[in-house]
């Protein structure tokens, strides 16, 4: 069978949400070298800033240190700006997300949160390859702005985007919808109907919330999956380095 990849990827990773992520990343470790993607956020919604939690910080250090990616998660997580004035705007930032930090940003406003996520990943010496907008919203003038950052790639529920042309690559990806049990129980039923699908796929991704982590229902369902994937022969990595295996080097050859 073809070489057939898995990922383990964890949303809104900062100093408040850890106390839910803790367990479950223990558990992953007990499992043995199992590398996660940790999607970073430089202040959670303007009140987890990085740079005062020292202790975290040296926690991401000790992961990186194991092999596992730290990407940039956003800066706030928070939708911030003025009430949405279409039906379509209204939908995505009301209805769909109130946390689509750049989806109503202009390229100006865009750069401005990029450079600062940008410089506090140079300050603590952590490599950076890859953003993610928060709820994978990226509005026009953020894609302008992140596609002049040099970073090498962003993505969303279906596909990583190489950078600056936003190249489409296939990852199909799993995601729940944990907050209430009725959530939960359509999410199990959705996300085994992909497995199905995507059975043969080279490459799946498991994102997760911190939301996830506060039910046994759905934090159990991940920890299950996971070890479903690995003793189907999935091998776990990062994304750059799923990247750079299986994208990036061809790339370069040709």
């Amino acid at each position: 069978m073809a070489e057939r990849s898995l990922m383990l990827v964890l949303h809104d990773v900062a100093p408040e949400t850890w106390p839910d992520y803790r367990p479950f990343v223990e558990a992953v470790d007990a499992l043995g070298q199992i590398p996660i993607s940790w999607l970073v956020v430089p202040d959670f919604h303007r009140r987890n800033r990085l740079e005062d939690h020292a202790d975290f910080r040296r926690l991401l250090d000790g992961r990186l240190a194991r092999g596992d990616e730290l990407i940039l998660h956003g800066c706030y997580h928070a939708d911030e700006a003025p009430s949405p004035r279409t039906p379509r705007d209204w939908f995505m930032r009301r209805v769909f997300t109130h946390e689509g930090e750049f989806y109503p940003l202009s390229r100006e406003e865009s750069a401005r949160r990029l450079r600062r996520g940008i410089a506090l990943f140079e300050r603590n010496q952590w490599p950076l390859h890859g953003f993610v907008s928060p709820a994978w919203l990226l509005g026009p003038g953020a894609r302008e702005a992140l596609a002049a950052t040099g970073l090498t790639y962003t993505s969303d529920p279906g596909h990583f985007y190489l950078l600056p042309d936003y190249q489409a690559i296939d990852a199909p990806g799993l995601v729940w919808s944990a907050r209430s049990a009725w959530r939960r129980g359509m999410s199990r039923l959705l996300s085994e109907r992909m497995l199905q699908r995507y059975q043969r796929s080279p490459v799946l991704r498991l994102g997760l919330h911190p939301v996830d982590m506060r039910h046994e229902f759905s934090r159990q369902y991940w920890l299950d999956l996971l070890t479903r994937l690995l003793a189907d022969g999935r091998e776990p990595v990062t994304k750059i380095d799923w990247l750079d295996r299986h994208v990036l080097a061809s790339s370069a050859a040709a």
